[in-house]
């Protein structure tokens, strides 16, 4: 009989998962040849505005397949909606039965996301960065600084977003976190002084040059998820010393790396990919002064990960 586990059940057994490792591990698999991740499914709506992202795959040799459905939809909140939604289906490799539905609207996808985010700033970061810098304000803004917390150990953060109030609300929520937060009126403020950049928005015009950032920075970028979508410049992506791409085939399709190679700043066989990096098999950053860029489109590994570790934590509670 096929298992439904509900957003209460998933969330008590996530404090007893390292994210972090989770998504490490997925990656060096990923990038190891060890996983079946076929291209992404994908809706796009204009009236109202939203995406529905369809992720599936495998590892070799696993006893399961996932099946993931992620939607956002961005006017959600006058609706006192939430942005994102969306479930996990667990099926049996070796039968092809749905063994579980995780009804974790869309908190697992928010929660891999964010983890992936920490992963790439420390493997790619300078150990010795000061400030962050956060562009954006939603969900994935909050949970990719909470994250970042985990492995970085510099507290002082600039939020920038669109509307002053959301930044200063998340502002709020994060200073329970201890960090030491300031909010800026600009994305080229914010990040002035910042060694590590995250970008979380839906933006569909570049926030960021590369005349913006500093040698030595780290970035981040998550939000372009759909070919649409662009943070950066493709200045950045030209000028950065280390491009990594958590899906090289992926990032050829959508998300800033996808942008910069239609452009032609940047060849396919310049890139790197983040599971390499993770693994020593390619050398990520090799000095201080070096520009780094994580282009992150979210790869259906990530979801294996994160579905496999809940059904095993609640198997063991």
């Amino acid at each position: 009989m096929t298992r439904v586990i509900t957003r209460p059940e998933i969330e008590s057994a996530l404090p007893r998962i390292d994210l972090i490792e989770a998504m490490e591990q997925a990656f060096v698999a990923y990038s190891s040849g060890k996983a079946v991740i076929p291209p992404v499914g994908e809706l796009l709506f204009e009236s109202p505005p939203g995406d529905a992202h369809i992720k599936y795959g495998y590892l070799l040799g696993d006893d399961v397949f996932v099946i993931k459905v992620a939607t956002g939809f961005y006017d959600n909140p006058k609706l006192d909606l939430p942005s994102n939604s969306g479930l996990v289906l667990v099926f049996s490799q070796k039968t092809g039965q749905p063994l579980s539905v995780l009804l974790d609207e869309g908190e697992l996808t928010n929660l891999r996301t964010a983890a992936a985010g920490a992963v790439a700033a420390k493997h790619l970061a300078r150990s010795d960065s000061r400030r962050v810098a956060v562009l954006g304000a939603g969900v994935q803004a909050r949970l990719q600084a909470e994250l970042l917390g985990r492995v970085i150990q510099c507290r002082d953060l600039t939020l920038w977003a669109r509307r002053a109030e959301a930044a200063a609300n998340l502002a709020r929520d994060l200073d329970q976190g201890g960090w030491n937060i300031s909010i800026a009126e600009s994305p080229r403020e914010a990040v002035a002084d910042a060694d590590i950049i995250v970008t979380a928005t839906a933006a569909a015009a570049p926030l960021l040059h590369f005349d913006d950032i500093r040698p030595g920075t780290h970035i981040t970028a998550m939000g372009s998820d759909t070919p649409d979508k662009q943070e950066l410049h493709i200045s950045i992506i030209a000028g950065a010393d280390v491009v990594a791409a958590d899906s090289i085939s992926q990032c050829l399709e959508r998300g800033e790396i996808h942008h910069a190679v239609a452009e032609g700043v940047i060849r396919p066989g310049q890139l790197l990919e983040l599971g390499n990096i993770i693994s020593g098999q390619s050398p990520g950053r090799t000095s201080p002064a070096q520009v780094t860029v994580a282009d992150l489109t979210g790869v259906a590994v990530q979801d294996t990960a994160i579905a496999k570790a809940v059904l095993r934590t609640i198997g063991d509670g």
